[in-house]
């Protein structure tokens, strides 16, 4: 292979090298922002209203007909869930349980809301199916270390 043929493989190799380390930056950029903004979205719009008892929140688990306790537990497993996207190791496990945790949701808004606003959970569902899947590998570290 002649120096120049040898020079030409070196530089797309390294080309394609540098395009694989921008897209994998942006990849993390994409996912800490979906995970950031979903922290907040769980924290602040949804397990607060919850938590605080305000009269939106109260108003829906008075017509599931549930009581306020369970309005109150699910406060709380949204703000665990919202501060576990946060940290790195417990990221995935926490968007799986969200995700789970919204199935819920749908079923109930179909069920005792007669199908109002149920189409809202899949919109979160999307974002956590992405930061769950970039952070399988924890995910399943953590479950090898459970056995």
């Amino acid at each position: 292979m002649s120096s120049t043929a040898a020079t030409a493989t070196t530089t797309a190799m390294t080309a394609t090298a540098d395009t694989a380390t921008k897209s994998g930056k942006a990849v993390v950029r994409v996912v800490w922002t979906l995970r950031i903004l979903l922290a907040l979205f769980f924290a602040l719009a949804s397990a607060l209203p919850k938590l605080l008892a305000l009269p939106a929140a109260t108003t829906v688990f008075d017509s599931i007909g549930v009581g306020h306790w369970f309005m109150y537990v699910t406060g709380l497993v949204e703000l665990a869930g919202a501060v576990a996207l946060l940290v790195r190791r417990l990221a995935g496990p926490a968007a799986t349980a969200l995700i789970v945790f919204l199935v819920f949701a749908f079923v109930t808004q179909l069920t005792a809301m007669h199908g109002e606003n149920a189409g809202t959970p899949f919109l979160f569902m999307v974002p956590l199916a992405v930061i769950a899947w970039d952070r399988r590998a924890e995910t399943f570290a953590l479950l090898g270390r459970l056995r």
